[in-house]
């Protein structure tokens, strides 16, 4: 294994937000850097390229990430929602059809941010389960119940 000359960020948010390795806070974990590019998107390496940790720990891991995007999901409404009650106002009376620009600002906002809320949803989902080890290059990789054996071979094939 390479040495690496950069020093990992203590910061778990920025960490996060790069879609880094919460083993090592290094490896980037996504295969294509664009999270708009659709086809894949969602498209992970089978374990971190620099410290190894396996990024699907069993079969069907990542479902509990669909909680976290709805988490994010639901954040990113309520705050457009009240920026837009804050800045533009409305009311609920008749008259008033502000409240349509706001739900169409919400919509928009969630389309736009759905691709990065996915990727953000599993670096958080997998940072819940595996956390920092600033010793990663001695201490290796912890012992897992289960690890998706599948995920593995077809790593090592690569």
């Amino acid at each position: 294994m390479k040495q690496h000359t950069t020093k990992p960020s203590a910061n778990l948010l920025s960490n996060i937000l790069q879609c880094k390795c919460p083993k090592c806070r290094e490896g980037k974990l996504f295969t294509q850097p664009n999270p708009y590019k659709l086809k894949e998107v969602l498209s992970m390496h089978h374990e971190c390229p620099v410290c190894k940790q396996p990024t699907e720990i069993e079969v069907g891991f990542y479902t509990g990430a669909a909680y976290v995007a709805y988490a994010l999901t639901v954040a990113l409404a309520v705050s457009i929602f009240v920026a837009w009650y804050v800045l533009i106002g409305f009311t609920f009376s008749l008259d008033d059809n502000r409240i349509f620009g706001c739900l169409a600002t919400t919509i928009v906002g969630i389309v736009v941010m759905t691709p990065v809320f996915m990727r953000l949803s599993r670096i958080i989902w997998l940072s819940f389960f595996v956390h920092f080890d600033p010793n990663w290059r001695t201490n290796g990789i912890g012992d897992y119940e289960r690890i998706n054996p599948i995920g593995m071979e077809s790593a090592r094939q690569f």
